[in-house]
């Protein structure tokens, strides 16, 4: 149950108007009163005789009691309680009982007070009543609405309980601003998905994702196509800023701006900012990385930064790991917005989920996220993927430890009783596992077809060595489709010199295996990432006919020679 306060009104008759009209898509069907202060109030849509008027005067009667010069300029009232999609449809009586509850939670008319204000409850849905009220009390008193919105949450979820409703996890003051039913009405009129305040929100995430300065961050904006306005001081330095679509007008023609706190709390300016913050440990002290040279290699390093995040999530305090948890956002957005057609759609469904993760009541202790948002800068510099090859392979390896990233976060914010956070994670890693099976495919049903042409001798030695290192779970990885996969793997690793249980025991020492949906694809991915092997088989292959070495290590590369005579690639 979802209930919202909008903003107050100044003409009560407006809002009677609205509420007994057909809405703006002939939606309002039977519009009717369930319930009112006054059980005789008149209800224009059941009775012929009452009018819009009557119910007005009515419930402004003590409003325009009041001397001229006391009356409050914005007297309307409003608030809307909507049941979940999933909800049985109630009762007239149902939603009275639930108005009552309501205006007593939010000071409207409490229990037993005879001189509360004046409330009318209509319903014209099935699924959700609007409550008017003027906030002028009988006794000529305000009445106490201080957090009236909070109350009436939390009324809610004692409603939901009480009537077996669908239960919403309460929230926590740190989402977006939501856009408002003018703003949504706009946006069907001209043919929109989306509200400009939606799509400014995910411009501006994905301008500052991997930002490395402020220009960079406005050049990003500029470049998205946003009209930008900066808020600049005496002194030059710039305060603050707005943003807008080029499209998006007011009745007067303008644009209509919007500033980065009004699109979420962290796209303001100076939480901006806080994303550039330098630790003790400068980064721009360390020796410099090398530059990433396509997309592939910056999805490895996104893969090799997520592996990271995941053991500061496992051992870091509080504000490190919000703060690993705020830049693994700003991955998401990056890979969405470079993503293969084949994976875009949930890519970018994983980000919008998880931008809601982003954020909690632990502030993030900044400058220490500085790999995964060298990460984000990477696969945005990196350019687009193109979802098969070497780009599309790599693609698979990072979401398969994003995959765990988002869960890991999902897991931290339920223990510190997160709700909307913990179940914006989990969304996103359902969102991350359906990117995953759509970037895995071509590569895994490569591996998968040269694991099966290893000789029995080969897969009966590399199934050993499964059992060596991971005992209890060898008969389940052994049982899983992927499991040739993961033998042509091993075999790859071994040509390169790499022992396949030494490979197996490091890659299952490093977390936890069980929990995942298909061990075997995990260690394909992890195996690959250890041993830098090219993650696309077919790349691999290449090398090999061209009589290369997939991968060489230092020792090898000074010591060039035939494949070991042992080698399965070889014997084959």
């Amino acid at each position: 149950m979802i209930p919202r306060i909008h903003k107050r009104g100044s003409e009560t008759i407006g809002l009677i108007r609205y509420l007994y009209g057909p809405g703006t898509h002939e939606e309002h069907t039977d519009p009717h009163l369930v319930a009112a202060f006054d059980p005789l109030a008149p209800d224009p849509g059941r009775d012929p005789q009452a009018t819009y008027g009557q119910l007005q005067r009515l419930l402004d009667q003590p409003v325009n009691a009041l001397p001229a010069g006391r009356r409050p300029k914005k007297h309307v009232w409003h608030l809307s309680v909507r049941a979940s999609p999933e909800d049985p449809v109630l009762s007239d009586e149902d939603w009275a009982a639930i108005a009552r509850r309501m205006v007593a939670a939010t000071g409207i008319a409490p229990d037993g007070d005879d001189a509360a204000c004046r409330w009318a409850a209509v319903r014209h849905a099935d699924d959700h009543i609007h409550i008017i009220a003027t906030v002028v009390r009988e006794d000529g008193r305000r009445p106490r609405l201080h957090n009236e919105a909070r109350r009436a949450q939390a009324e809610a979820r004692l409603i939901e309980a009480d009537y077996g409703l669908r239960r919403i996890t309460p929230g926590d003051g740190t989402a977006a601003k939501r856009p408002t039913s003018a703003e949504r009405h706009k946006a069907d009129r001209h043919g929109r998905q989306r509200t400009p305040r939606e799509e400014l929100r995910e411009a501006v995430r994905r301008s500052v994702a991997g930002a490395a300065s402020e220009e960079e961050f406005f050049d990003r904006l500029a470049a998205a196509g946003l009209l930008i306005r900066r808020r600049v001081a005496p002194s030059g330095d710039t305060l603050g800023y707005t943003v807008a679509l080029p499209g998006d007008r007011n009745a007067k023609g303008e644009p209509v701006f919007y500033s980065g706190s009004k699109l979420a709390p962290d796209l303001s300016l100076p939480r901006i900012r806080e994303r550039w913050t330098k630790t003790s440990a400068d980064p721009a002290q360390e020796p410099a990385q090398p530059s990433v040279t396509g997309p592939a290699s910056a999805r490895r390093r996104a893969s090799a930064a997520a592996w990271q995040a995941l053991l500061v999530i496992d051992h870091g305090d509080d504000g490190v790991i919000a703060a690993q948890i705020a830049a693994t956002g700003e991955v998401l957005d990056a890979l969405a917005q470079t993503s293969a057609a084949h994976t875009r759609r949930e890519l970018q469904a994983a980000a919008t989920a998880f931008e809601r993760a982003s954020r909690s009541h632990v502030r993030a202790a900044r400058g220490h996220d500085h790999a995964l948002r060298q990460a984000a800068r990477d696969l945005v510099h990196g350019g687009p993927a193109f979802g098969r090859g070497e780009d599309g392979a790599t693609t698979a390896m990072a979401l398969d430890m994003l995959v765990f990233l988002a869960v890991a976060a999902a897991n931290w914010h339920a223990k510190k009783q997160h709700a909307q956070q913990a179940e914006a994670a989990h969304r996103a890693a359902a969102h991350l596992r359906a990117a995953y099976q759509a970037a895995a495919e071509h590569p895994m049903a490569l591996l998968r077809q040269r694991g099966r042409r290893l000789a029995p001798a080969w897969q009966r030695r590399h199934a050993t060595a499964v059992h060596q290192a991971l005992p209890e779970l060898a008969d389940r990885i052994l049982a899983e489709p992927g499991w040739p996969a993961l033998a042509a793997t091993l075999a790859e690793a071994q040509s390169a010199g790499h022992d396949p249980t030494t490979l197996l025991t490091q890659a299952a020492a490093r977390r936890e295996l069980d929990t995942a949906e298909r061990m075997s694809d995990v260690l394909v991915w992890r195996l690959r990432r250890t041993a830098d092997l090219p993650a696309d088989p077919d790349n691999s292959q290449g090398l090999r006919g061209r009589g290369k070495h997939a991968v060489t290590s230092p020792k090898q590369a000074a010591q060039p020679g035939p494949r070991p005579a042992n080698s399965p690639l070889r014997r084959r």
